[in-house]
């Protein structure tokens, strides 16, 4: 008993002092009424009194009530708060005095009814929207490019960025029958040296029978896609480089042949390294951006370097850059070949310093490499091709993310980030301000603006425009409309007149919290779409911990931190970001199927800190960490240090769920449907596949036949689902972590393959590998 004694006032006294500080942040007193009462019961217990068990019995009623006023019938909230004291009971259960018969009495069924009902709650899913999307076919001549049905010839399968296929070998009724057809190994794995950030993120293009793919490190590979047998490598050769926030590559682009027949590619097998390989005049070409800043043209049959573009069929992209910092800019995902060009943004490093290169967006002549035209948000009407010894402007809004295009329209869509340094405002242009965060449809002839549409007003929050827009045909009340579909990192999706930029969907302004730090402004409303998946504003009974220990610590953290809801400027003291900068939606993007004209999806919920740091006589000790560290901000008055909200253990602070699948009508906006996605197997020592709803990165596709196809949770598997219902049909474990977007094509003997690249994230720890997987259905 002195034992049990001690537990009960070593918790009693953690849950107290936590308590007492936790109410004198104006928080809840629950805690440190709960240590009291723990308190007390040790001492009873000590002296052996019966009445430690009715007072017990009388704190897990206490208790239970509780939970259930803040967080409702919820498995998750009810387990991590209820757990501990449940098992606490045991002791006093097993171990009665005699006389205490009356103590036991009471708290046996209590604790038998709290804890049977507790565990109840886990066949009630509190979060589940149940629904259906409409299976009717609405355009069946709808708009899904002109890639052949077999191939894949872009990111999002084509210039319209939908992820859709038309291909429906696979169903709902047969999925289950896929099985691993081939697996490949790239030989490309995280190096010690790399970045944190280093990410296997990359779709491959299926192009005559060949899939092309790019790696971490900048090697493009041939594989065949019967077989996966490798045809040929191109290795960039792309220094180390410990400035670069990112090592990663999300695809490579394709130009096809002069001769109009897309899919007339003999693709070769290499007898060496394809980079050793004589530059050669090519028809076709692939283009590879890379982590050092160069865009590389290569032959698709062969992989050696095509002659004709630039200069030995290498672009450096740094040219006429202001600031040209070793690793400071780069492009991250593949460009858009449209028209005759090949058009290239970058990725400009957030908070390294308030001197960074341009984020310039350029149109080169595909075929030779000659600029065409340039578009700099920072100087917005000088598109014409930039002067030798002329520089763009430092530090401008970027487009890191996929691009789309209509070249019917004569428009190409880019998604717009924001100036860094991301949370100091007072650096910004009036032109800055109109192109940060945003949507912006150019002129593919001339690079001039055709419209923007903005979701940040002065954004200080790095919520960067992450997505690919979706471009499809859209049925409205005023008839059949050009529409764009983009999702926002703020869980806002868009859908606008893709021709005007007007919304289809409403968008309103409502008000946002002020006050920043001198200097700086907030921007007093803020946009918000029909169609959002934008979270609750947080409150302090949503803080969660594995513990109560954790969670007190939790609430501790919310009640010391800034925060009045979405939007809440940063500042000194910290501030909770919420959706983070992770985003309900990233580069992920969505898929879309134009012929239904609904939606799937991902939505995350994680919530974030910006602290930003003054750094006048401060010694900062090591900066630079990436996007989720520690930033100099160079120049500026302030660091910046952004990370996940997450308590003591490691584990976010918001209770879960944090993760889903979901669908939308986007004719009306409705969500159909919005489920729970992904399990903790891979996220605690113990691999327990229990469905939590966790987050991920990465992105779906779609199928005629309405399967959906999605890995990117943390867990390790690639899954399929029921587009209508939202349903999971199948799923396969895979070898590492799956955060890139799969594909689908037909094979040479007319079957259907689905392919996964599985190599694993650094930043949010995912298994890390170097592999290609590909499934197709059982021989019958």
């Amino acid at each position: 008993m002195i034992i049990l004694s001690l537990i009960f006032w070593l918790v009693g006294l953690a849950l107290l002092g936590g308590g007492i500080w936790l109410i004198t942040l104006d928080g809840s007193w629950y805690y440190a009424l709960a240590g009291i009462v723990l308190i007390v019961v040790g001492a009873l217990t000590r002296s052996r009194r019966p009445a430690a068990q009715t007072l017990y019995a009388l704190f897990l009623i206490a208790t239970a009530a509780w939970s259930l006023w803040e967080s409702g019938y919820d498995w998750w909230p009810l387990a991590t708060r209820l757990g501990i004291f449940l098992i606490l009971a045991i002791p006093l259960l097993i171990t009665p005095k005699s006389g205490s018969r009356a103590g036991l009495a009471l708290l046996l069924p209590v604790w038998a009814i709290i804890g049977v009902g507790t565990l109840a709650s886990l066949t009630v899913d509190a979060h589940r929207v149940e629904g259906e999307l409409s299976r009717d076919v609405v355009s069946e001549d709808a708009n899904i490019g002109d890639t052949p049905q077999e191939s894949w010839h872009a990111y999002g399968r084509n210039n319209l960025g939908q992820r859709y296929s038309p291909l429906e070998q696979i169903t709902p009724e047969n999925v289950t029958d896929l099985e691993l057809a081939w697996q490949y190994q790239t030989g490309d794995v995280k190096r010690p040296e790399d970045v944190t950030e280093t990410t296997y993120e990359a779709t491959p293009l299926k192009i005559d029978n060949s899939l092309f793919l790019c790696t971490p490190h900048n090697w493009l590979i041939a594989l065949d896609a019967d077989t996966g047998e490798e045809q040929w490598v191109y290795d960039a050769k792309v220094p180390d480089e410990s400035s670069r926030q990112h090592q990663t590559c999300r695809g490579v682009s394709y130009l096809p042949p002069s001769s109009g027949e897309p899919d007339d590619i003999d693709v070769q097998l290499a007898s060496g390294p394809a980079e050793d390989l004589d530059a050669m005049q090519c028809d076709a070409q692939l283009f590879m951006p890379t982590s050092d800043a160069r865009l590389i043209a290569v032959d698709p049959a062969t992989g050696a370097r095509c002659s004709n573009f630039a200069d030995n069929g290498e672009l450096d992209l740094l040219h006429n850059m202001p600031f040209k910092q070793a690793g400071f800019y780069y492009s991250t995902s593949p460009p858009v070949v449209a028209d005759g060009k090949v058009i290239v943004a970058g990725s400009v490093n957030d908070n390294y310093a308030v001197d960074s290169p341009s984020g310039v967006i350029r149109a080169y002549d595909a075929k030779t490499g000659e600029l065409v035209w340039n578009w700099d948000s920072g100087n917005p009407e000088e598109t014409a091709p930039i002067a030798e010894g002329e520089t763009y402007t430092t530090s401008s809004p970027n487009s890191w993310s996929i691009a789309s295009a209509d070249e019917e329209l004569g428009m190409v869509y880019f998604p717009m980030g924001n100036r860094t340094p991301d949370q100091l405002g007072m650096y910004r242009s009036e032109a800055e301000e109109k192109y940060s965060s945003s949507v912006v449809a150019l002129n593919l002839e001339t690079g001039q603006v055709e419209w923007v549409q903005q979701f940040v007003h002065h954004d200080l929050w790095d919520m960067d425009t992450p997505a690919q827009p979706s471009l499809l045909d859209l049925d409205t009340e005023q008839g059949t409309q050009p529409a764009l579909v983009i999702p926002t990192k703020q869980g806002d999706v868009y859908v606008l007149n893709r021709e005007t930029g007007e919304p289809i969907l409403p968008v309103s302004e409502q008000p946002a919290p002020q006050g920043t730090i001198e200097g700086d402004h907030a921007a007093e409303t803020q946009p918000i779409s029909s169609l959002s998946f934008r979270p609750p504003t947080l409150r302090e009974a949503d803080m969660w911990g594995a513990t109560p220990f954790d969670q007190l610590m939790c609430r501790i953290q919310f009640k010391s931190l800034r925060y009045e809801g979405q939007y809440t400027p940063p500042s000194e003291q910290g501030t909770i970001v919420f959706p983070g900068n992770f985003g309900v939606f990233n580069w992920g993007s969505i898929a879309v199927d134009p012929k239904r004209q609904v939606m799937f999806g991902m939505p995350l919920y994680l919530a974030f800190t910006s602290t930003l740091v003054p750094k006048e006589g401060a010694d900062l000790g090591e900066t630079n960490q990436g996007e989720h560290g520690l930033n100099e901000n160079a120049g500026g008055p302030y660091a910046v240090e952004m990370k996940p909200f997450l308590s003591p253990f490691g584990v976010p602070c918001q209770q879960p769920p944090w993760g889903y699948v979901a669908g939308t009508d986007l004719r009306t906006g409705e969500i159909a449907w919005k489920h729970k996605n992904g399990t903790i197997e891979d996220m605690t020592a113990l691999p327990l596949p229990i469905k939590m709803g966790v987050p991920g990165i990465g992105g779906p596709i779609i199928t005629e036949s309405g399967v959906v196809f999605l890995a990117a949770s943390v867990d390790d598997y690639l899954r399929g689902y029921d587009l209508s219902t939202g349903e999971q049909l199948w799923q396969t474990r895979l070898p590492a972590g799956g955060q890139a977007t799969p594909m689908t094509y037909l094979n040479s003997q007319g079957e259907q393959m689905v392919v996964q690249v599985a190599g694993g994230h650094g930043s949010i720890g995912t298994t890390i590998g170097d592999y290609v997987v590909a499934y197709k259905l059982k021989q019958q």
